[in-house]
């Protein structure tokens, strides 16, 4: 067996080198020891900090808890007063505009009392007065009674009310439309003795605070006539040539006013009665009603006297029978009400564990409301509008087409004229379709029109049209082509410019919209209802005594209300007109109506989150922030904060310092404050913090209300003034508050 060969050995270590690793070992396991020492002393020091945290909150959290009681009392005491305070100041006053319009002994009728307004119907359908300006005062009057009783609508508590409130309503427009189709009759049967004499035809525009005519009798009946504008007004149409050879009248009539949508939303939209006021840290109202003045008792003695006599008579009393029906309307029965989702409440007890703040009631008693249909509005018919997602602005114009009453004719001194209908007859008008190609209804010849936009709107965005179908009683999109606008410059110049709606963002610079249908329809002008949502940032800040300055800065146009005790002012600082509006003093409820109904919308309704990308917060958790904020709205400056975005659902975030002035604040004075389900605290991290953080500042503690929260930031005087704070100023900041919920939509 051959011998085994030996490996190759390495250079040996010499003595040098075994040393030096014998030391870099020595330094690792050094080091190594050092590591973990670090470490050891890190995590030591991390659990005693967490534990130093938990103690001071755990200390917080039990101060917070001991002192409950007191703070919740408090709060429940400030809102009750001012709450009983509104109360009565609003009930006094609904009984002295009672007994105003008792002692005026007006001719106007109660809306309420269905026999009153029954008899005013009655009288005035068989009333033959055909003098424009009585007519036209004489529906002014119906206009008002139709505004009482569509109030009545919104404010009843009773659904059996709501079908005769309905049933009256129905009656009082169509007795409207009715008169002012009446004065069109008697003015196109006197056409022959006004006739134009540049064009042999004629036409007359008469024109009220509400109402606009517009009439045209084709006494020529030429082939060549292709289109007419009426200059006064701004509003024109276009015929094919089969209705320019045709014995016919047009009649453009444009309302301020907008029943058609009241129709469709009656129809295919639930009436509910009205909620109550959402009561949050009180829920039981007290048994004692404000007593009132001797002469408003006195009237309301006189008054249930006299109605005490109506039922019997009200029973026996004939339905009042249509005189003449605007488009599209038949009489239905309203659908059946839904209940709304009512406010939660805080107990104040004077044992302490029965003591529990508003958060906590709002986690247990709050259940959500049932999901709403998306579809409950038309079902499968995709071309209809959406009047929860669309409002039509600027009132109504019907765009229709008669029959020409007989002419009179003059021989040897006597008028002669063919006795005809008591009211004007409609033209079906049938296009004749060209058999030149296989697609007959492309060449259908369309009927044009050309509308000037009302002056007493604002469109945000370039607006859209929506013709009415009597049929389905609502507005629709389709039949309508050929849209162009022409803008302000171009308006200068002469010059149009055709536009797809989608494509243009804001209609500032549009002063007028032309089209074409298939057919003589009402029509209306119409923009999203949410065009100026979501909001970039939002503000309250305090002017004075029962003053304060709401900004918001929309999507679109930003917007200042001027608060000043129960009157509001809303300014901009963008060209828009209106002055019937801007630099006026008004209610909240009569401000947020005017805004609404001049296309400059920022407050929300039931439908606002369906169309609208919103921060998903508690309404109720809102309510509380909002009816707290409103307590110190004339000492603190509320602002929004990013954080409010990212805190998550259940928290809110607001920043807040006490300041005064038309000058912002300095940016050192801010505090940004978290509304947290458990209490309310005042966070460590800053507006230009780089995360979110809801680690409490400091030198700050915990609060079961949010105005205790902020008194620790504030000086002795700016507590005083709160509590100085007039009961009508903090009603309606915080009506304000809840009607545009900045909190979720910015």
């Amino acid at each position: 067996m051959p011998p085994k060969k030996k490996g190759k050995k390495g250079p040996k270590l010499t003595k040098a080198e075994k040393a030096r690793l014998k030391l870099e070992e020595e330094q690792r396991r050094l080091r190594e020891e050092e590591e973990a020492r670090i470490q050891a002393e890190r995590e030591e020091q991390e659990r005693l900090e967490r534990q130093r945290r938990q103690e001071i909150l755990d200390m917080l959290e039990a101060k917070d808890s001991k002192r409950r009681g007191v703070e919740v009392g408090e709060l429940h005491s400030l809102l009750a007063k001012n709450y009983l305070a509104v109360m009565k100041y609003k009930s006094e006053a609904a009984q002295m505009s009672k007994w105003k319009k008792y002692m005026q002994c007006s001719d106007i009728p109660d809306p309420a009392v269905q026999q009153d307004i029954n008899t005013f119907i009655s009288l005035w359908q068989d009333d033959p007065e055909c003098s424009i300006k009585t007519v036209f005062q004489q529906c002014n009057v119906a206009l008002q009674l139709i505004e009482e009783l569509e109030m009545l609508l919104r404010e009843v508590t009773d659904a059996s009310y709501i079908p005769k409130y309905q049933e009256t309503l129905f009656h009082l427009q169509d007795m409207v439309y009715a008169k002012i189709l009446n004065i069109s009759m008697e003015i196109l049967k006197g056409a022959s003795n006004c006739i134009d004499t540049e064009t042999g035809n004629m036409q007359a525009v008469i024109k009220d605070k509400n109402t606009t005519v517009c009439v045209w009798a084709n006494l020529m009946r030429k082939s060549r006539f292709k289109c007419l504008t009426f200059e006064e007004v701004g509003m024109g149409f276009e015929l094919t040539k089969q209705l320019a050879m045709s014995n016919i009248a047009v009649r453009i009539l444009h309302t301020s006013y907008d029943h058609l949508s009241t129709v469709s939303r009656m129809t295919h939209m639930e009436i509910t009665v009205a909620p109550p006021r959402l009561l949050t840290t009180f829920d039981e109202l007290p048994p004692e009603i404000p007593e009132q003045d001797e002469e408003p008792k006195e009237m309301q003695e006189e008054v249930q006297e006299e109605q005490e006599e109506e039922p019997a008579q009200e029973q026996e009393s004939e339905q009042i029978v249509e005189e003449e029906e605007p488009p599209g309307r038949e009489s239905e029965e309203p659908k059946p009400s839904e209940s709304q989702l009512s406010g939660a409440s805080v107990h104040a007890e004077d044992d302490e564990n029965q003591i529990v703040t508003q958060m906590e009631v709002l986690a247990v008693e709050v259940t959500p409301p049932p999901p709403e249909d998306d579809l409950m509005f038309y079902g499968e018919g995709v071309e209809a509008v959406d009047l929860r997602k669309y409002t039509p602005l600027g009132g109504v114009f019907y765009y229709e087409l008669f029959h020409l009453p007989p002419q009179s004719h003059h021989i040897k001194g006597w008028e002669i004229r063919k006795i005809s209908e008591a009211r004007l007859k409609a033209f079906q008008y049938i296009p004749e379709k060209s058999n030149q190609t296989e697609d007959e209804e492309a060449t259908c010849p369309l009927v044009g029109l050309s509308v000037r936009l009302p002056d007493t709107v604002v469109f945000l965005e370039t607006p859209r049209v929506g013709r009415w179908d009597a049929e389905g009683k609502y507005w629709r999109t389709d039949g309508i082509s050929d849209f162009s606008v022409k803008e302000q410059a171009q308006n200068e110049e002469g010059e149009e410019e055709e536009g797809e709606v989608a494509e243009v963002e804001e209609a500032g610079g549009v002063t007028k919209v032309s089209f074409k249908m298939d057919s003589f329809y009402p029509f209306v002008l119409m923009q999203h209802t949410y065009a100026n949502f979501p909001f970039r940032s939002w503000e309250l800040r305090p002017l004075g005594k029962d003053s304060a300055l709401f900004s918001i800065h929309g999507a679109v146009i930003d917007l200042s209300i001027t608060i000043q005790g129960n009157q509001c002012m809303l300014q901009t600082d963008r060209e828009v007109g209106l002055t019937n509006l801007f630099g006026k003093w008004m209610s909240a409820p009569d401000l947020q109506q005017a805004m609404v109904k001049a296309g400059i919308n920022i407050f929300v309704n039931e439908h606002t989150e369906k169309f609208v990308t919103s921060c998903r917060k508690d309404p109720l958790r809102e309510h509380v922030a909002y009816e707290q904020m409103a307590l110190f709205a004339s000492v603190c400056t509320f602002s929004w904060s990013k954080w409010n975005a990212q805190c998550g659902p259940e928290h809110l975030v607001i920043k807040v310092c006490e300041h005064q002035g038309l000058n912002p604040p300095p940016e050192d004075l801010w505090s940004l404050y978290l509304v947290a389900p458990q209490r309310f605290q005042k966070l460590e991290i800053t507006e230009t913090s780089e995360v979110f953080c809801a680690d409490h500042h400091p030198d700050s503690e915990f609060h079961s209300t949010f105005i205790h929260m902020l008194q620790d930031n504030m000086s002795p005087e700016g507590i005083s003034r709160t509590r100085e704070a007039h009961f009508l100023f903090v009603d309606t900041v915080q009506s304000l508050f809840c009607a545009t919920r900045p909190l979720m939509f910015c």
